[in-house]
């Protein structure tokens, strides 16, 4: 059984090419119609170090994405699976 799916995003970011990255992962998810949670990191800083721990890297940067504490990948690995049409198994739904 598979957790739900998670979109680390920030709303606090002012890079146009994140923000853009953020707005594609949820039009896609919806579009394809996977239930997905959005959390913000930049809403307190628990999200954030959660996603930090998900991710396995104190440094990482939304957009993350991961299923439960699993962790499926960045905005790259989920624009590669988009194009390889493998989006269900990157998010292991």
């Amino acid at each position: 059984m598979s957790g739900k799916v998670i979109v680390y995003i920030s709303n606090l970011v002012s890079n146009m090419e994140t923000r853009k990255q953020q707005m594609r992962i949820q039009d896609v998810l919806s579009g394809a119609k996977i239930d997905f949670e959005v959390v913000d990191v930049s809403a307190n800083k628990e999200n954030l170090a959660k996603m930090r721990e998900v991710v396995g890297n104190e440094h990482a940067l939304a957009p993350q994405i991961a299923n439960g504490d699993n962790y499926c990948g960045d905005y790259n690995a989920f624009d590669d699976a988009v194009e390889c049409k493998t989006l269900h198994q990157f998010l292991k739904v």
